[in-house]
């Protein structure tokens, strides 16, 4: 029938966009297109999108009445809820955003899919949820009682919204943690652009916890398969358990490139593509970031299939050549 897609004009709500389209899918997308990052490049993105397959709402999902409004009469079995108010930093100076976007808007959604009897909901959770855990990789089986970050509490608060719907209404949904996705047409707000804006124009990079961090850099194509994958395969209700421990029609997986790069080594690659080097300002650990994350993927490969393609060396150099062309550089 079509699948519904927030978040449509960021950065991964596009590429997941563009990947249903180019399968034949009918897609409708809905933004609010806010001010947290360049207007702009969100309207670039979405005119990427344009065409018969693609229909655009400008909304913001945590008004349900306005979502209401924009969806009534629109024809949709799945959605993609990748909507949501990111970033740990901004989360210290700006929480209201966060409980109003990512609790708020994630009810709401999780509303039309219960009362439109969706086949499956998938949603953006995040490897913020992981806090401070010291097992290493991040298996979907660890706990994860404590988070170091509002934006990471509220994306675990939105796991255990999805769960306690899945046992009301027996809503299939399965919650996907991403592990620091980078890529063409990514967020300003992420460190692979912010470094690589600093080093063309000669300005020194923040390093911070004087370089000492561990990063699953995902590159985006990557990140889309899995999407893709999941919303494929709805969880059963079928009383067994799924990734992520719930007997109920609800999974969890990570999605990482399986593989923990250094932030040294990461900018090592990026200044082998830009041929520029950088100069570190080396700074200490930020509030509510975490040392080091690393994604244990064997559940959504045992489930799915799921095998990321893409490493940094790979992925970094495309990355750079987005960035220059876009900027025109």
């Amino acid at each position: 029938m079509g699948v519904l897609v927030t978040g449509a004009a960021g950065f991964i709500g596009m590429h997941v966009c563009e990947r249903l389209i180019a399968r034949g899918e009918q897609v409708i997308g809905i933004d609010n297109l806010n001010d947290y990052y360049s207007v702009q490049l969100k309207k670039d993105r979405l005119a990427k999108l344009a065409g018969d397959a693609f229909t655009f709402e400008k909304v913001d999902f945590s008004d349900h009445a306005a979502l209401d409004k924009a969806l009534d009469g629109k024809a949709f079995d799945r959605i993609v809820h990748l909507g949501a108010q990111a970033g740990v930093r901004h989360s210290l100076t700006h929480p209201r955003d966060y409980i109003t976007a990512n609790l708020m808007g994630h009810l709401n959604m999780m509303e039309i899919a219960r009362h439109q009897d969706i086949d499956h909901l998938v949603y953006a959770s995040s490897s913020s949820v992981y806090g401070g855990n010291e097992d290493f990789p991040f298996s979907v089986d660890d706990r994860v009682d404590h988070p170091v970050s509002l934006y990471a509490a509220t994306k675990k608060s939105d796991e255990l919204m999805s769960e306690a719907y899945s046992h009301l209404y027996r809503t299939p949904m399965t919650g996907l943690r991403f592990f620091t996705v980078y890529g063409p047409w990514g967020r300003p707000d992420m460190a692979m652009w912010i470094f690589t804006k600093a080093i063309l124009a000669g300005e020194p990079i923040p390093v911070f916890n004087h370089g000492n961090m561990r990063r699953d850099f995902t590159y985006v194509d990557d990140i889309v398969t899995g999407v893709i994958a999941t919303l494929d395969h709805p969880p059963a209700d079928d009383g067994e358990t799924k990734a992520g421990g719930s007997s109920k029609p609800h999974a969890v997986y990570n999605i990482g490139n399986n593989q923990s790069e250094g932030l040294g080594h990461m900018i090592d690659v990026l200044e082998d593509a830009l041929g520029m080097k950088a100069e570190r300002d080396l700074q200490p650990m930020q509030p509510g970031d975490v040392m080091a994350t690393a994604a244990d993927i064997s559940a959504i490969q045992n489930d799915l299939g799921f095998e990321p393609s893409t490493p940094i060396a790979v992925g970094i150099p495309k990355f750079v050549d987005w960035y220059r062309d876009y900027h025109g550089l």
